[in-house]
């Protein structure tokens, strides 16, 4: 596997700015190659569903760069704080309820909650702090293998993303998902974080 590195800055900025207009761009993330979207445009979130032929009832995850950051997206307390502090950045997702505000398309449409993760990644985190949280969700058509760089992201969507960051994904399976919003945390998916408890 190729050494994981931070994006080139003419990269980076023309990704930025891609997210800033609304559109979707592709990244690697610590796990596969990933295609996000500004979370707070409804437009942009749209585009994501449609690109991957997936519900709209089917939540995505929001990525960002740190703990306090997702702070500003679900409360984060308790043992979910204790698991992010252990396991990010890295693969593991928590499920939490939204913060009082946050527009209904971020996170689970049918409910209150939002699973939020920061990856392990440095192209991934040099994109999340420039930018903001984002929509992430692997780069295939629902029901397809996920690809695994930019180039199998380009072959698959071609121009209807805007920009793709260079490089490929970590490699790990998809993150595991905990969700913390009822008594007791669960395991909602498993993957490359055990859960055990923090």
């Amino acid at each position: 596997m190729l050494p994981l590195s931070a994006p080139r800055p003419c990269d980076l900025a023309q990704a930025v700015a891609a997210l800033r207009k609304g559109a979707v761009v592709g990244l690697p993330t610590d796990t596969v190659y990933g295609l996000g979207a500004d979370p707070f445009s409804a437009e942009a979130v749209a585009s994501l569903f449609a690109l991957k032929g997936r519900p709209a009832v089917k939540p995505i995850p929001i990525l960002t760069a740190s703990v306090e950051h997702a702070a500003r997206l679900g409360v984060i307390e308790g043992a979910a704080l204790e698991a992010a502090r252990a396991y990010w950045p890295g693969a593991l997702t928590v499920v939490v309820p939204r913060v009082p505000g946050l527009p209904e398309w971020v996170g689970d449409p049918e409910g209150d909650s939002v699973g939020i993760r920061v990856p392990d990644h440095p192209a991934a985190l040099a994109l999340l702090t420039a930018s903001g949280p984002l929509a992430v969700t692997s780069a295939n058509r629902s029901g397809e293998v996920p690809a695994v760089d930019a180039a199998g992201a380009r072959a698959m969507f071609g121009a209807r993303v805007a920009a793709y960051l260079p490089g490929p994904g970590g490699g790990l399976a998809p993150s595991t998902v905990v969700d913390f919003t009822g008594p007791a945390p669960r395991v909602v998916r498993s993957g490359p974080v055990v859960w055990g408890g923090p």
